[in-house]
């Protein structure tokens, strides 16, 4: 695969459907060659001045926002609406280099349905960090909508401006960064985050075609990468710095999706699911927890978990309910497992959201 010959590519894979999901490839050497590759594609229109590309087809509709804050350090901000099921691909131009790493936070909001009740609208968060040259699928379901920030990062850059700061585990971050090719996801593990991207949304939303804030963005950029190190050690991931090849992380991927899809189900169990993407129970077992730092079914306990604090949140749906989508059969289960994660009741949770006060 070249940049010569991307038309070709993606007259034969741009939105081919597969599994429910349409295909959109971009190349990932690095951020030109994912813009170059992006502004090929027939659904997009690039704005030079205003350095966005804008996305219009009746599979998804968004605008990408990238700045090239300093020589080996570059932001591309994306909002996007998905209205189709989609699954981005990363692939790679073998004439050129591949020497960025993309450290990714996202936010995307989607519309879970519920009997008897209007759609409510929750959010899900999360970070990826993949390493050059891994290839990388990322599945966006129809319906939904949000905000990724993708952080480009130079190797180069980052000796100077990463592995130079005083981080509390500087030699494990530093031995992340000068290993092979790696791909890895964490949920919502930095709260400070949010308000660090609102505030590069605020940014880009003021700037001109004649005047960008690349101070201002470079700062709260490096903030955004200082809060993800500072909290991504809650697992193993980056400690144990696991490599895999890239049609394992397609397989977690995968997995990841039917997970997913089988939320309102009691864990249906990981030979099943190693059976729908063809590799053995011990392998994905293993695979999976190097990417998302969970076994699968700690991580189907808490997306349920998440989900469930969402509902009770953000709608008046009756806790048993919301226990019975949640897979658990038994009311009082649900209660204990909440608490264990949450360190309060559903009850409580319901108690201050509706705008309540401790007595």
């Amino acid at each position: 695969m070249t940049l010569n010959n991307w038309p070709n590519h993606i007259q034969k894979y741009l939105f081919l459907l597969k599994d429910g999901f349409h295909e959109l490839p971009y190349l990932s050497n690095s951020p030109q060659a994912m813009l170059d590759s992006l502004v090929k594609l027939p659904v997009t229109y690039h704005e030079i001045l205003q350095q966005s590309i804008y996305f219009n087809s009746a599979f998804c509709k968004g605008i990408m926002r990238y700045r090239e804050i300093e020589d080996g350090f570059w932001l591309l901000a994306t909002d996007i609406n998905i209205t189709e099921n989609i699954i981005a691909k990363a692939v790679y131009d073998e004439n050129q280099l591949r020497n960025y790493y993309f450290l990714t936070f996202s936010a995307f909001e989607y519309k879970y349905p519920f009997k008897n009740s209007n759609d409510i609208t929750l959010l899900s968060t999360c970070w990826t960090f993949y390493k050059p040259g891994t290839e990388v699928d990322t599945y966006f379901y129809k319906g939904t909508k949000g905000t990724f920030f993708n952080l480009a990062i130079g190797k180069e850059w980052a000796d100077k401006n990463i592995l130079r700061k005083n981080f509390s585990k500087k030699k494990a971050i530093e031995d992340f960064f000068n290993t092979k090719n790696g791909f890895y996801t964490w949920l919502d593990i930095a709260p400070k985050a949010h308000g660090l991207a609102k505030k590069i949304s605020i940014i880009l939303a003021n700037e001109s075609k004649d005047s960008f804030a690349t101070v201002d963005l470079k700062k709260q950029c490096i903030k955004l990468i200082a809060t993800f190190f500072d909290n991504s050690f809650e697992d193993n991931c980056i400690l144990d710095n696991v490599s895999l090849n890239n049609l394992d992380y397609t397989a977690v991927a995968k997995a990841e999706k039917i997970i997913l899809h089988h939320l309102h189900l009691p864990f249906i169990g990981i030979e099943s699911i190693a059976k729908d993407v063809w590799t053995s129970p011990t392998k994905l077992k293993s695979d999976f927890k190097t990417v998302f730092g969970f076994s699968m079914l700690q991580y189907h306990k808490e997306k349920n978990m998440l989900l469930a604090l969402q509902l009770i949140q953000n709608s008046d749906i009756p806790i048993r309910d919301i226990a019975a989508v949640t897979g658990h059969e038994c009311g009082s289960k649900f209660a204990s497992n909440f608490k264990k994660r949450f360190a309060k009741l559903p009850s409580e949770i319901r108690f201050f959201s509706e705008g309540n006060e401790a007595v």
